[in-house]
């Protein structure tokens, strides 16, 4: 990948994914995680494929940005376009318990295991019979896949994939922009549709999607917490 630059744009393009497509990989999977720092519910990594066809016509969904400068409502309007505009995508999640029992790290690189799986294979059914070479940009500092790999609860990856980790890749990477913002509504949904459960209609996850709001907090003090919270975060 080229050298990392000081600036940090507010618009994603194919900067690194063109590198990666250079040194010889055929597919680039963007890669992001939401619900890290959530008091409920799954953590979840989203996986964005694209390749030539995309980077060549230097062409993405209007208005895709990093999916934390988006309104809620710009996310939803991009969600079904960001389907149809990659080769495939995929959403891997880890449920509480899990966090619970492997710690946040541990859950993150199971979840992301699980979306490069996934894309892999639709890949592979896309076009069969061939040596596919994968890389991924992984939006943080901090390679949590490697750690995972090979490892007792690891899903199963049909072909290597080097995995490149670049801070703020969400701004600048179109790939993981895009696989931010289908992680980022794919948990959001699922949020929504649980807190209309009667069970969880106090936490008002339908308006904090799990995060630690005043009112949040307020019913996990009241009625204690649900079979979704963590428990491991001594709420």
């Amino acid at each position: 990948m080229p050298a990392k630059s000081s600036h940090v744009p507010l618009i994603p393009s194919f900067h690194y994914e063109q590198a990666l497509l250079v040194e010889g990989y055929d597919w680039v999977i963007g890669l992001d995680e939401v619900g890290r720092g959530s008091l409920a519910g799954p953590v979840m990594v989203g996986a964005a494929i694209i390749g030539a066809t995309q980077i060549t016509a230097q062409s993405m969904p209007e208005g895709l940005a990093d999916s934390k400068l988006l309104t809620e409502r710009r996310r939803e309007m991009l969600y079904e376009p960001l389907q149809q505009w990659c080769t495939t995508w995929a959403v891997g999640s880890c449920t509480n318990r899990e966090i619970d029992e492997w710690g946040i790290s541990y859950a993150l690189g199971v979840a992301a295991l699980q979306a490069i799986a996934q894309v892999e294979i639709a890949i592979n059914k896309l076009y069969p019979n061939k040596e596919h070479r994968f890389a991924a940009i992984l939006d943080g500092p901090c390679d949590y896949i490697n750690k995972v790999a090979d490892t007792f609860d690891a899903p199963y990856v049909p072909f290597p994939v080097k995995v490149h980790t670049l801070v703020k890749a969400d701004r600048q990477c179109a790939s993981v922009a895009a696989a931010a913002v289908l992680a980022k509504v794919t948990r959001d949904n699922l949020m929504v549709s649980l807190s209309a459960k009667p069970q969880y209609k106090v936490y008002d996850w339908a308006s904090n999607k799990g995060y630690g709001s005043l009112a949040h907090r307020l019913a996990i003090k009241k009625v204690g917490p649900s079979d979704l919270h963590r428990l491991s975060w001594h709420l």
